[in-house]
């Protein structure tokens, strides 16, 4: 393993001018992040059924080098698959603290290093040190990956963002198959990772592959960025950034992101927004001790009641957040952005079967979509302390903890949110006349993030999108907080994209996790169509 007491850069192979972007053919056994020889991972699984057919009418063929790499990705499609099984059979949970789960994702950083390495890409695995925890274990940190093919001053250069780590899962929590063996079904691909994030980062490599196995070097200059923490929290990533900024980043263009998912089944989407979150615990407290309701209940000023109280007022019926000047800083609705929404496919009904909702709080696709990505939210997430076991227990609990959160949009600001929220929870408890003593804390605040849709990989992916799919994407925003894109946009200030291309039901951190496919395969196609558009619009 790297060594874990300070940053180091690990090997760097250089590229080959004679094999720039093909995989380079060796007898050697493959070599990961710190050079060592790597096990090939093997399935005796076998492919079950036909890939499942295409989705609209077929877009207008594509002519001269992308007619030959699309004929190239289809002809080499089970070879991708296989990889992708590979990976997939790789148990990178992120989540637990375990020993043997931080060597499973450093077994799959050194994979992924090779892999680049036979692409003939630069690859420096580097070193993040050590992540100490509560209980005083300290692991080490999978290192992150920074690659490099191409580096044409014509060309522009363009840094795809992936994360090769997982979240948990186990066939006992209702899976069907072994979530660690891709297993194909009705063209769905089922793993653990599948969709979120070793599909897409194995397409965008493979598009890369395509161009170099036909002699040609890819359009655009390529760059990677691999992390091994994103599902607990992208430790060290940013850290990894900044540093980065004046080195590996100078000379960045762009910035493709490729983890979440279209809005349908079956259309393509570009995404341009996320919301940010600022989560929020309001402790309440009498004493340490729990009590017993026979003999204190009339009493006393029952922290759960007071907590109960506070929970209940920050929101309406409707959805509406109580808190005063909440929504003073929320951006207003512009004409386009009207008409961006009445063009997004969304059939509310089937909406509503696949969540098993029975009734949402608005009526019209335009008001659900808006709700969920470009108006705040408050959620309230649970009561630590309270009692929550079956049986009936006559407690008062001494001290409770209820958390909850409220979701950001453009332009609201984490630390005006923090102020306004415990300004708001401490006029309202006072109002109690309660003796018991209230502490409110922001536990994070993380910023909404925000795109420029004119921006030129916007418009080359547009482009892209209609070559490949022979439809226009639905533009669309994301009411999930996902912090990677605005770290990328604060600190190195270049154009952030986010390049979906997992189906709405691909069921990432859920049982039975998938990718379609179609989607894998055309995927590939998709970024090595956007390579050509940004080649062309630079």
């Amino acid at each position: 393993m790297i060594g874990a007491s300070k940053w180091k850069q690990a090997q760097v192979t250089s590229p080959n001018p004679r094999t720039l972007g093909q995989e380079v053919k060796s007898d050697e056994s493959e070599r990961g992040c710190n050079g060592r020889k790597l096990k090939k991972v093997s399935s005796a699984l076998t492919l079950l059924l036909l890939l499942e057919g295409g989705m609209f009418s077929s877009p207008a063929p594509p002519s001269g080098l992308l007619t030959k790499v699309f004929q190239y990705i289809d002809g080499h499609q089970e070879e991708f698959v296989q990889t992708l099984r590979d990976w997939v059979a790789v148990e990178s949970d992120s989540v637990q603290p375990v020993p043997r789960l931080r060597r499973e994702i450093f077994k799959m950083m050194d994979m992924a290093a090779d892999k680049l390495r036979r692409l003939g890409a630069s690859v420096d695995c580097v070193d993040m040190g050590t992540q100490q925890f509560p209980d005083g274990q300290n692991l080490p940190i999978p290192p992150i990956i920074l690659a490099e093919l191409g580096n044409d001053p014509k060309k522009p250069t363009v840094c795809f963002y992936g994360h090769l780590d997982v979240q948990p899962a186990n066939k006992e929590d209702g899976w069907l198959s072994d979530p660690y063996t891709l297993t194909e079904v009705d063209g769905k691909l089922y793993g653990r990772g599948a969709t979120d994030n070793k599909g897409p980062v194995l397409a965008w490599i493979n598009a890369v592959s395509a161009f170099g196995a036909l002699g040609q070097e890819p359009p655009v200059n390529v760059k990677f960025i691999i992390e091994g923490m994103e599902e607990a929290g992208s430790i060290a990533l940013e850290e990894a950034v900044q540093r980065e900024t004046d080195r590996f980043f100078s000379n960045v263009d762009y910035i493709v992101i490729s983890d979440n998912l279209w809005l349908s089944r079956r259309k393509p989407a570009l995404t341009y927004g996320t919301r940010g979150n600022s989560y929020f615990t309001v402790e309440v407290a009498c004493r340490d001790q729990d009590f017993h309701s026979g003999t204190f209940g009339g009493i006393l000023h029952e922290p759960m009641a007071d907590l109960v109280a506070l929970l209940g007022s920050l929101v309406d019926t409707s959805g509406q957040i109580l808190i005063p000047g909440i929504y003073d800083s929320v951006a207003p609705v512009t004409e386009e952005e009207r008409n961006m929404y009445e063009a997004i496919e969304l059939d509310l009904r089937e909406y509503r079967n696949s969540t098993q909702v029975k009734k949402f709080l608005f009526d019209t696709k335009e008001e659900i979509l808006m709700h969920l990505w470009r108006y705040p939210s408050l959620s309230i997430h649970g009561i630590e302390g309270a009692f929550d076991e079956p049986g009936a227990k006559t407690v008062i609990p001494g001290r409770v903890v209820g958390k909850f959160s409220i979701r950001l949009v453009p332009h609201m600001n984490a630390s005006m949110v923090e102020k306004q929220v415990k300004q708001y929870l401490e006029d309202t408890f006072s109002r109690r006349n309660s003796s018991n003593q209230m502490t409110v804390s922001m536990v994070l605040g993380i910023q909404p993030w925000i795109a420029n849709i004119k921006d030129t990989q916007y418009v080359a992916a547009k482009q892209a999108i209609r070559t490949v799919f022979g439809i226009e994407p639905d533009m669309i925003r994301d009411g999930s907080t996902i912090p990677v894109a605005k770290i990328f946009q604060d600190i190195i200030q270049k154009s952030v994209m986010m390049l979906p291309l997992g189906a709405v039901d691909d069921g990432e951190h859920s049982q039975n996790e998938k990718i379609n496919r179609w989607n894998y395969i055309e995927g590939s196609k998709l970024f090595a169509a956007f390579f050509l558009e940004m080649a062309k619009l630079h």
